[in-house]
């Protein structure tokens, strides 16, 4: 064997002659095929009592056929003294008188009393019942052959006796071991079927595999040195082998264990699946009266959504400490879902109905639970939704609120139309949070009126009228608190624009004011002609006209938006603002305008009689007229002169505002060469009256000379 199992005490002392050589079967056989057995003695006392009992066990392993053709003993008594040697065939008949046939004393070197020896044995031999010979070690193989012989006999038996006795003890190991596991399998599988309930608690006191384990090895052991023998190098075999160690007996032995061991597996298999199927029993029990108890009390007590973010949170923490402990217990139900799902898969019909029982049941208890979970979570999360939008558009309120109870102070329009931009996004935004707001608090609605409870197997109603209650206060105050800020808005808003129109009607009256300023600097620098004749002046007249009547235009244009600007201060309850410097402004700008057309005016009318004048003057006077000249009044050139000289004296004085402020009309260039052209007139004037001067000189002499002729003429008449 590969391995040799420790011998155990109690076969240690009942197997101590075999370990110390007194008794032992050889397997040899003598000339009639009966066993040899060897007992050596020694010099030490030997216990009567131990040696047969050994010998009553060493003669209990050949089986009946062994024992029918007797045995052949040989007593070594070549270390030991005569008297023990007696004893022991005395022993001998005592205890296997049949079964001996030949008794074979191994007398020493030294040889006994001759006379002693041969007269017991002789005295003896018919009560004995079987022969006893003395015979030298050297002689014992005329009545045994050697090849049945060990080698201290003289013989080629190869024998090993420890080996032999290990073999045994692992046998009786074995016997012992599964003997006894045979009584506690057939006690335990024959419980099974008696009307009493098995005691679950009454397992082997053995490990069944190991027996089994142990037989087998041993059963190989046996086989292998059987096939083998001494040609593989092992323990020679001799046709003794499968009596002596009981090969049968083994092979019985295992295949009787295998058979109880398999009805043990069948029990404890039952026996699993029973207990395994109160356990599932048990524990679905414990699953669904704890989620259909405490767990459903738990959420029972749990139904408030709190009255603002803050408590919201608080409940959102606490269902998270339900859903945890829920969780516990769905994890129980998962583990048992997947044990009845094995027990189911196994198909074991006696079992299917009340598993798929247990199944349905666990099911529709945790789905429920479950159910009941995910909506309060869904209620609650609607709530922190609802209340979180309440609380931002509160705050939007609040600072719509500020924004609308602080003054008004604005730079200009641009700023006021930026405020009045920004109040309209704050005012758009808070609309659409109280619709986020209407929208979340008909959805909390609506999933607290589809919530109920479960509890103990019915449906129980869930009273939310205070969280419905609260859900509409919140919302109709939200709206009143918006209705309130858009009435605000609306007064705001209509202020806000009075005070763009009161900086537009400022702005644009210190635009007329700039405009009336343009204007003036304009007539000033660029309304400097005076026309090169009297249609070209009378022109520049009507053209001065029309720019005084839009510079009146201009004037009246800016009083009317000053006037509006006092009337928007008073309905707004402020100063007049930029107001109090702007119409002084227009009306000194207009005082200095009006003072400017005039002179402007005068200068015209002067140019125009003085062009009318001097044109009546050069056109009378001309001699490309087709008619005769004209003669042309004194009161003409005086007129021509007079307005001329006046004009151009006007020229070069300046404009005198009332604050006494001068300004020049163009520049001296331009007054220069106006008063250039005035005089190029004026003396062409003076050279037409010069020239008109000699011609009615020269014809005063042409007349008075005529005149002469003429008298010359009549006298010559008159004298023939």
């Amino acid at each position: 064997m590969a391995h040799i199992n420790p011998i155990i005490p109690e076969t240690l002392e009942k197997l101590h002659f075999l370990f110390s050589g007194c008794f032992t079967f050889t397997g040899g056989k003598d000339r009639r095929s009966g066993l040899i057995l060897t007992i050596p003695l020694c010099t030490e006392q030997t216990s009567m009592e131990e040696l047969s009992s050994t010998l009553d066990y060493l003669l209990g392993i050949p089986s009946d056929k062994c024992k029918a053709r007797g045995f052949t003993v040989i007593v070594d008594g070549r270390k030991s003294q005569w008297n023990i040697v007696k004893t022991v065939v005395l022993m001998l008949q005592n205890v296997i008188p049949a079964e001996v046939s030949l008794v074979c004393v191994v007398k020493p070197d030294e040889f006994w009393d001759k006379k002693v020896t041969h007269f017991c044995f002789w005295k003896e031999k018919d009560r004995l019942g079987f022969e006893v010979i003395l015979v030298s070690a050297n002689k014992l193989t005329r009545y045994i052959e050697p090849c049945q012989l060990t080698d201290e006999f003289g013989g080629s038996l190869v024998y090993d006796h420890i080996d032999w006795v290990n073999k045994r003890l692992v046998f009786e190991k074995f016997t012992k071991e599964s003997s006894s596991l045979l009584d506690e399998l057939v006690v335990i599988n024959d419980s099974e079927k008696s009307s009493q309930p098995p005691d679950c608690n009454f397992l082997p006191s053995l490990d069944p595999e190991t027996v089994l384990q142990t037989g087998h090895e041993l059963l190989s052991e046996l086989q292998q040195r059987r096939f083998n023998g001494a040609e593989g190098g092992g323990v020679a075999w001799s046709p003794m082998d499968d009596e002596l160690l009981a090969q049968p007996q083994v092979m019985k032995l295992l295949d009787s264990l295998r058979e109880q061991y398999t009805k043990y597996q069948e029990v404890c298999r039952q026996r699993s699946k029973r207990s395994q199927l109160e356990d599932i029993q048990t524990k679905v029990m414990q699953v669904v009266n704890w989620l259909e108890g405490p767990g459903t009390e738990q959420l029972r007590t749990q139904w408030g959504i709190g009255d603002s973010i803050r408590a919201s949170q608080a409940l959102q923490q606490k269902h998270e400490e339900i859903e945890s402990q829920h969780s516990e217990w769905f994890a129980v139900y998962v583990e048992l879902n997947q044990q009845i799902a094995a027990l189911l898969s196994a198909g074991d019909e006696e079992d299917l109905v009340e598993l798929k029982g247990l199944q349905q049941q666990l099911s529709d208890v945790c789905y429920r639970q479950a159910s009941q979970l995910e909506s309060r979570q869904n209620v609650l999360q609607s709530a922190h939704e609802f209340h979180g939008t309440a609380q931002d558009l509160s705050q939007q309120l609040d600072g719509l609120l500020g924004m609308l109870c602080a003054d008004v102070a604005p730079a200009d329009g641009a700023a006021i139309q930026q405020t009045l931009k920004h109040l309209e996004e704050k005012l758009k935004s808070v609309e659409g949070a109280l619709v986020g707001l209407r929208e979340k608090g008909q959805v909390l609605m609506d999933q607290m009126s589809n919530q109920t409870s479960w509890s103990y197997g019915k449906d129980v109603p869930i009273d939310n009228k205070d969280n419905v209650d609260h859900i509409q206060g919140v919302m109709e105050d939200m709206q009143l608190r918006k209705q309130r800020c858009e009435d605000m808005v609306d007064v705001r808003r209509l202020k806000m624009l009075q005070m763009v129109q009161l900086f537009k009607c400022e702005e644009d009256a210190s635009q007329a004011v700039e405009w009336l300023g343009e204007l003036l600097d304009a007539l000033l620098k660029t309304h400097i002609r005076l026309g090169d004749d009297s249609q070209e002046t009378k022109v520049l007249l009507e053209k001065h006209k029309k720019f005084v009547d839009v510079a009146q235009s201009t004037y009246d244009y800016g009083r009317q938006l000053l006037q509006a600007t006092v009337v928007l201060c008073q309905s707004l309850r402020c100063s007049t603002r930029s107001s109090g410097d702007t119409l002084p402004r227009l009306n000194r700008v207009w005082k200095q305008f009006t003072v400017t057309t005039e002179e402007r005016v005068h200068r015209l009318e002067m140019a125009c009689s003085f062009h009318t004048a001097a044109e009546k003057v050069l056109v009378q006077a001309s001699p490309d007229q087709g008619d005769l000249p004209v003669e042309v009044e004194q009161e003409t050139y005086e007129e021509v002169e007079t307005v001329g000289k006046a004009l151009l004296d006007r020229l070069t004085v300046p404009v005198i505002f009332p604050d006494g402020s001068e300004q020049y009309f163009g520049s001296p260039g331009d007054m220069a060469s106006s008063a250039e052209h005035i005089r190029d007139k004026m003396k062409l004037v003076e050279d037409r009256k010069l020239t008109l001067h000699e011609e009615d000189e020269e014809d005063e002499d042409i007349e008075k000379k005529l005149k002469a002729l003429t008298g010359m003429k009549s006298e010559m008449d008159y004298f023939p």
